[in-house]
């Protein structure tokens, strides 16, 4: 990882929770950066999670590329009230197996949209594994100040890890 990384805050999860929030996120750095490894307990193989910022109203959108080895899709959103990633693992998916994804932010203080860029990757010891690339904006000049994680009325469960970097440009 590049020395300007600077882990910012972590949460790592001892018990289910329905979300995750890193708040008072400082005005120090140029970027931020969200990795995870992540599971939910829906009862179904993959899930979709939400994440939203300090800023409401429906000002989030993204164009989505999905595939599986076999097959590749597409979808968008656009004014809706929060990023939309699906394909996280789930309950019936293989157990103790968790999805991982990065949200990349640059500029999140600047008066001005903002762009962030989402990949995950979803595997289960099936036949089928996801990867995950999203596109987001914000539609807002303002600055962002806390990341919501949640999961629709479902919890991340134990183990499932969140580690929030700053980046410097400099």
């Amino acid at each position: 990882m590049p020395s300007t990384y600077t882990l910012i805050s972590s949460n790592v999860l001892g018990s289910s929770t329905a979300s995750v929030t890193f708040s008072a996120i400082p005005s120090t750095y140029t970027d931020l950066v969200v990795r995870f490894s992540a599971r939910l307990d829906r009862a179904v193989t993959d899930s979709t999670i939400q994440i939203t910022t300090n800023v409401s109203g429906s000002v989030y959108s993204g164009i989505r590329l999905r595939g599986n080895g076999s097959a590749a899709s597409s979808a968008t959103q656009s004014g809706v009230a929060s990023w939309e990633q699906n394909t996280i693992n789930a309950a019936t998916s293989t157990s103790n197996t968790f999805s991982s994804g990065e949200l990349y932010i640059p500029n999140y203080l600047v008066a001005a949209n903002k762009p962030a860029s989402y990949f995950q990757v979803t595997e289960d010891n099936s036949t089928t594994a996801y990867v995950l690339a999203i596109a987001n904006l914000l539609s807002s000049t303002t600055a962002i100040s806390s990341l919501t994680f949640g999961g629709y009325g479902y919890n991340f469960v134990s183990g499932s890890s969140f580690y929030l970097y700053g980046i410097k440009n400099s």
